[in-house]
């Protein structure tokens, strides 16, 4: 089962979560305002395949996580294809505008389960 850490930085990201848990996985929530900063630590702590950091710009949760613990990143997402694209191409990391939606979580956890099922 994949393990997905969500931290958004107004402490939302429950519907993606809805999303993680509707495709198979495990979702995690990280609570809180300024959630998004925490996302490297609660994956590290968790073991967590996977993180989803939400703020404004998309992209200090999933920075801050990379520089901390090497996490491959990417950030500035605004969709689900840019996510998919990202997780194609090895990253564990990404980070969203807001975007508190069920099927990002679903799809995103999709296609890291393909993409990892070897």
């Amino acid at each position: 089962m994949i393990k997905v850490v969500i931290a958004d930085r107004m402490g939302k990201g429950q519907k993606v979560a809805a999303g993680v848990e509707k495709a198979g996985g495990e979702a995690i929530v990280v609570p809180g305002m300024g959630a998004d900063m925490r996302l490297g630590d609660v994956m590290h702590q968790e073991n967590a395949d996977m993180g989803i950091s939400f703020c404004g710009s998309g992209g200090a949760g999933a920075l801050t996580a990379s520089t901390k613990y090497g996490y491959p990143e990417r950030h500035g997402m605004r969709s689900i294809q840019e996510g998919l694209t990202a997780i194609a191409d090895g990253k564990t990391v990404l980070g969203f505008g807001f975007m508190d939606k069920e099927e990002l979580g679903q799809k995103l956890t999709e296609a890291f389960e393909k993409q990892h099922a070897n």
